[in-house]
């Protein structure tokens, strides 16, 4: 067997065997790994052979690399879903097999921006309702949420009766969303939201802001949720046209 070959199947070995230790929380997730030549040992190989196959990792994106902090197995994010699909983040914690709960930061009635005006295409718009929560999963808080309605359509009184803004706005105005209108942007940590969040700060947020409308065509919320990426992740099925 040739030197080469000897490498490649001491590499193939040992990579099975942290994926195998990662999956069977023998390497447990969040927390830093230890030095290179803690590793070596521990898995009885060189050092060199240690370094490579933790970069490969790193490339394959199942370890992570922060800067000046070490290294940490990449968390699994337990709620994964097209973007396509339209759910209120009650009903995505819920699909996830966690219990959704939620913690209020603020409740308030505003004058809308002129970006408000432009989103609900309606220039002659009183005043909003804007509420802003932390939504958590199994009590650990995983989305910061900031949603914008028309005030006559939401009864402040009884926003800590729901979870789920979708369902008070039905029972209340009688409108059901149909659809939203979707932007999705990777943000950087945010002083205020990431502490919030129990973000790292060399982690980044991701921002979906939807614009949610009626079967009619009439838009009613505007909504920004702050998602943990090690908590959430989204993707979009393209079909050839």
């Amino acid at each position: 067997m040739s030197i080469e070959t000897k490498w490649d199947d001491a590499f193939q070995k040992l990579s099975l065997a942290i994926k195998q230790d990662i999956e069977n929380n023998a390497i447990q997730r969040k927390k830093k790994l230890p030095s290179v030549l803690t590793l070596a040992e521990r898995y009885g190989v060189s050092k060199q052979l240690m370094k490579a196959v933790l970069q490969q990792l790193m490339k394959d994106q199942i370890i992570l690399n922060r800067a000046g902090v070490g290294l940490f197995v990449n968390s699994q994010p337990i709620f994964s879903s097209g973007i396509e699909q339209l759910g209120s983040v009650t009903q995505m914690i819920s699909n996830a097999g966690k219990t959704p709960g939620t913690q209020y930061v603020s409740a308030e009635i505003v004058e809308p921006d002129n970006s408000d005006l432009k989103h609900f295409q309606d220039g002659t718009l009183g005043n909003i309702a804007k509420i802003e929560r932390v939504r958590t999963a199994d009590r650990e808080p995983v989305v910061y949420c900031i949603d914008k309605v028309d005030h006559k359509l939401m009864p402040m009184e009884q926003i800590h009766s729901k979870h789920s803004i979708f369902q008070l706005l039905e029972d209340y105005s009688n409108k059901k969303i149909t659809y939203a209108v979707a932007f999705i942007e990777p943000i950087s940590f945010d002083s205020n939201i990431s502490p919030i969040l129990n973000c790292q700060p060399d982690q980044a947020l991701l921002l979906l802001k939807q614009i949610h409308y009626t079967e009619s065509d009439e838009p009613i919320l505007i909504s920004e949720n702050y998602f943990r990426p090690d908590v959430f992740q989204f993707y979009v099925v393209r079909r050839r046209i």
